[in-house]
């Protein structure tokens, strides 16, 4: 188990504004990716800042079933965790069956294609930065669209489970143009919860790709990790993430840690360094509870509604 020992204080400021967050994005173990902590141990680092929830995430598996064999521990544990299914190749990609499982034991989330994305896959050649696997996992590129080039059938498929449990339905690392075929189905099939992760980070997504998914009811999120000074890969200013506040809105935009890789930052770390800047930069406290608590507890299925 993670020890307390060395952890930050927190000003009792900084704890009333970080109270209640929902961690929609935290990459905690098992994964072939080497990782710092496991989902219990995620439970306990967020229970120091007293998070209302955390969402873990596999880039090549189904978390569901991790958090029912960890049940015995996680009963007890301080911070609920939820999981949900990744579609890349390792599950079948846009597979209904694997998002049936998943979601109907529980899940709360399905992430379109992420490393087997072809945005993913073209970013990764070029040199980005993205942590590389223990293991040779043999992927193979996933795509929403069929032969014919209209959405595929399976992806349809998954938008229904989706719609059928209320689920949140991210677009993983789509480019922009795929992305937007996935919201268009989902937001025409009743999906309440879209979310854009990273825009500038793999998915290249424009002004105009993100106003389009944004009138589909999407809400865009942004990553801890990318403004965080120890993770030296991305490094990027607060301004960047103060200019795309003020582009989207508190309203529609969400910060997630994307943190739990071994030699990263612990995710409560993560939300301690960034909020307390976002505060320094004059980002009124309402704002940053609700990019860090009120949307996502709606998108995680925790509210029927973000306020």
């Amino acid at each position: 188990m993670l020890s307390a020992e060395g952890a930050q204080p927190v000003s009792p400021a900084l704890l009333k504004v970080l109270n209640g967050a929902v961690d929609l994005h935290c990459h905690s173990g098992p994964s072939p990716f080497p990782r710092r902590l496991d989902h219990v141990e995620a439970s306990y680092d967020g229970a120091r800042i007293g998070m209302r929830a955390i969402l873990v995430k596999s880039h090549h598996h189904n978390t569901v079933m991790d958090l029912l064999a960890m049940g015995p521990w996680l009963a007890d544990a301080p911070t609920p965790v939820y999981g949900g299914v990744a579609l890349n190749s390792e599950v079948g990609g846009m597979n209904p069956s694997a998002v049936a499982m998943s979601l109907r034991m529980g899940g709360r989330c399905v992430w379109a294609p992420t490393t087997c994305s072809k945005q993913h896959i073209d970013h990764h050649s070029h040199g980005g930065d993205f942590p590389a696997a223990a293991v040779d996992l043999a992927e193979t590129e996933v795509s929403i669209f069929d032969e014919a080039g209209e959405v595929s059938a399976g992806t349809r498929g998954v938008v229904d489970i989706v719609a059928e449990t209320g689920a949140l339905l991210t677009g993983g690392h789509l480019g922009g143009e795929p992305a937007k075929a996935l919201f268009e189905v989902a937001a025409g099939k009743g999906v309440r919860r879209l979310l854009l992760q990273h825009p500038d980070f793999i998915v290249g997504a424009s002004n105009s790709d993100i106003e389009e998914l944004v009138g589909l009811g999407a809400y865009v999120e942004h990553e801890i990790a990318m403004y965080h000074p120890e993770v030296t890969a991305i490094g990027w200013p607060i301004q960047q993430l103060l200019d795309w506040i003020d582009r989207v809105g508190p309203e529609r935009t969400v910060i997630s840690s994307d943190l739990g890789q071994e030699g990263n930052p612990l995710p409560v770390d993560g939300y301690l360094y960034l909020v307390a800047a976002l505060l320094d930069h004059g980002v009124p406290e309402k704002d940053v509870r609700r990019m860090i608590a009120d949307n996502p507890a709606f998108l995680l299925g925790l509210e029927e509604s973000p306020s």
